[in-house]
């Protein structure tokens, strides 16, 4: 049988490493380019932050009976019922280093409640549907690290729009470093060109 403290310290490894990754994205942009939409949706640097940090506080707090400390700080279920898109942008009181500040305190209470569970301990996600609600802390690291990696991927890319900054992690690129991106991209051109 597998040890399941190794199991919960893989878990968490990776939860904690595209934490980090998603801030690392905002490095060095001014705070209109952090609030800046990329995408005809609307999507942002900034917001995706806000979102991410949003799902932690109510994944790893209401659904095993815990409250973020300071609620005031996160979007109230209630803002969504006036705009279902309250947490994908910042408002306008509200700072890129107050944002990743808020969201190293979510990480630091989501740690709380890993710490102190069990893999196996009961939660409940009441805002799913009915004989879905029911979940385990386990679950809930992997549901929860699966939605951050998509919003890390989609921060990646906007990034690289902006700037052309990218890469897998602010210690290991896992890029090739001196790469002729506008002969690859012309190469990708004309093979796709040839099925047009």
């Amino acid at each position: 049988m597998a040890d399941l403290g190794e199991a919960k310290a893989a878990l968490y490894y990776y939860l904690n490493a595209t934490r980090g990754d998603l801030i690392w994205k905002l490095d060095g942009l001014s705070e209109r380019d952090a609030r800046l939409p990329r995408t005809a949706t609307g999507n942002n640097l900034l917001g995706v932050l806000k979102h991410c940090l949003n799902v932690e506080a109510a994944y790893f707090g209401p659904t095993f009976g815990r409250e973020f400390p300071t609620p005031e700080e996160l979007v109230p279920l209630q803002a969504f019922e006036e705009d279902p898109q309250a947490d994908w942008y910042a408002r306008e009181g509200e700072t890129k280093e107050g944002l990743i500040d808020l969201y190293r305190r979510v990480g630091m209470f989501a740690d709380q409640t890993i710490e102190q569970l069990p893999l196996d301990a009961p939660g409940l996600v009441s805002w799913w549907r009915p004989g879905k609600q029911a979940v385990t802390l386990q679950q809930i690291i992997l549901h929860v690290t699966c939605d951050l990696a998509r919003h890390a991927g989609h921060a990646d890319i906007m990034r690289e729009q902006h700037d052309t900054a990218i890469g897998l992690r602010r210690e290991n690129t896992n890029i090739t470093d001196g790469y002729d991106w506008p002969a690859y991209v012309d190469k990708l051109t004309r093979l796709a060109d040839r099925f047009g």
